[in-house]
């Protein structure tokens, strides 16, 4: 079959451009890639939003695990952990007030709500992220007195002083938030004038003074306070555990049969000088010492509750620590720019970072107890079964029972058949009633 070939149609370059779209010709002559910048922007908003859209997911959904894990396993209701279940709910908050709101502005490249949702946006952002901060100072504060002043922990630390604490970190971030805020004593005449000009722009440019005073409440007075208490706290750990140590070296002396009859022998000669000063004729033999009050379940009890404060401890302290790291560059940013005035500049996309390094402490506070605590690490592992798996029937308070894989007492022969059957008896109990009562 014979083929005809048609004559090539000759095109221009500005034809070919017209009709691929990927470029446009000036009258100069100059070819600029319209498509390309387009599709260039378009990927770089894509890729900004999944990054700060996992933030966001991971801060709420991980918050929310938080919550939720301490509802269901009767082990974590402990009143440091009401600070926790408030300081997730804050960090919950922000995630769904603040961030969601500035992740719109680094997507979209404007503001797209309004005036007036500026100014409340503003206001969710320092109010929720100021309480979080709070509640970081008040769960300081906690542990120190449960390691520094543990005779005090009970008489000071009750549920009415927590819930007046916890009432103190939601209602007084208003005072730096709306109140200031809304009506527009935050920022200067200049500001106010230029944003009403301009609505799509949504800036937090503040005066100096509502500078210093906001940044020492939400900042630079809860940070002191933090310091000096988880320093104090550090301190006596330390002390604690040393005698900790020296205690459990005389146990291990004392095991050995030479130094515990050394030992009996000198309680033996004190107790015959006693009873013969008395006036009595009864004299004690060796066998009838017993030192068994050296290893007794209550003294080992107290030691592992001191261990698992120390490990809360530095839990709490390894969250003090990313709190710092995360908001001490916003800070120190947002004092040094308010005081220099409009003589000092930054760059937009270093102002975002620095709210976003912040923004991220709200997500990192559950990672850093699935990390490092071992409860929490096992109540989250619990929840998560019964959510994804359909696990629902099993009970939740599977968490207490690591104390029964986990052998820390040490008794002797006689006192471990004794109270290993009444805490299995106890504890098959607690797990029938448990049943019915969790969350």
């Amino acid at each position: 079959m014979a083929s005809t070939v048609e004559p090539m149609e000759v095109v221009s370059t500005s034809d070919i451009t017209s009709i691929s779209g990927l470029s446009t010709e000036d009258p100069s002559g100059n070819i600029t890639y319209v498509e390309d910048e387009e599709w260039s922007k378009m990927s770089k908003s894509i890729l900004i939003g999944c990054v700060l859209g996992s933030i966001i997911i991971t801060a709420v959904f991980g918050n929310l695990l938080v919550m939720v894990s301490v509802m269901r396993h009767r082990k974590l209701r402990i009143i440091t952990n009401y600070f926790v279940v408030s300081l997730a709910l804050a960090d919950m908050l922000v995630a769904m007030f603040a961030m969601t709101f500035n992740a719109s502005v680094q997507v979209t490249g404007r503001w797209v709500f309004g005036y007036f949702m500026c100014d409340v946006w503003n206001s969710l952002d320092v109010y929720f992220s100021t309480s979080s901060i709070l509640h970081l100072m008040c769960i300081s504060v906690d542990r120190y007195y449960a390691i520094v002043r543990p005779l005090k922990y009970p008489i000071n630390m009750t549920k009415r002083v927590v819930a007046y604490m916890l009432l103190a970190c939601w209602l007084s971030p208003a005072i730096i938030s709306f109140l200031p805020i809304l009506n527009e004593w935050y920022t200067t005449e200049e500001n106010s004038k230029y944003r009403r000009e301009f609505p799509e722009l949504c800036e937090f440019k503040v005066n100096k003074v509502y500078a210093i005073l906001s940044s020492s409440i939400s900042f630079w007075i809860p940070c002191t306070i933090m310091t000096l208490t988880y320093y104090a706290i550090f301190k006596e750990a330390n002390r604690q555990e040393k005698q900790m140590h020296n205690r459990m070296g005389n146990a291990m002396l004392l095991s050995h049969r030479p130094s515990k009859d050394l030992n009996n022998m000198n309680t033996l000669n004190n107790l015959n000088g006693e009873l013969n000063r008395a006036g009595s004729s009864k004299t004690l033999t060796l066998n009838e010492i017993n030192t068994d009050h050296l290893h007794t379940p209550t003294k080992d009890k107290n030691m592992i509750k001191m261990k698992r404060e120390h490990k809360a401890a530095r839990t709490l302290g390894i969250i003090m620590g990313t709190f710092i790291l995360c908001w001490l560059p916003f800070f120190l940013w947002y004092v040094t720019m308010s005081l220099c005035g409009p003589t000092c500049y930054c760059p937009d996309i270093v102002i975002a970072i620095l709210f976003w390094i912040g923004y991220t402490n709200s997500a990192l506070n559950p990672l850093i107890y699935a990390y490092f605590n071992r409860d929490f690490r096992e109540a989250f592992r619990n929840t998560l079964q019964c959510a994804f798996c359909s696990l629902c029937r099993r009970e939740p308070s599977d968490l207490d029972a690591l104390d029964v894989r986990r052998p820390s007492l040490r008794y002797d022969d006689r006192t471990k058949s004794i109270y290993s059957e009444t805490y299995m008896r106890h504890n098959d109990g607690r797990r029938s009633s448990e049943f019915g009562s969790s969350l």
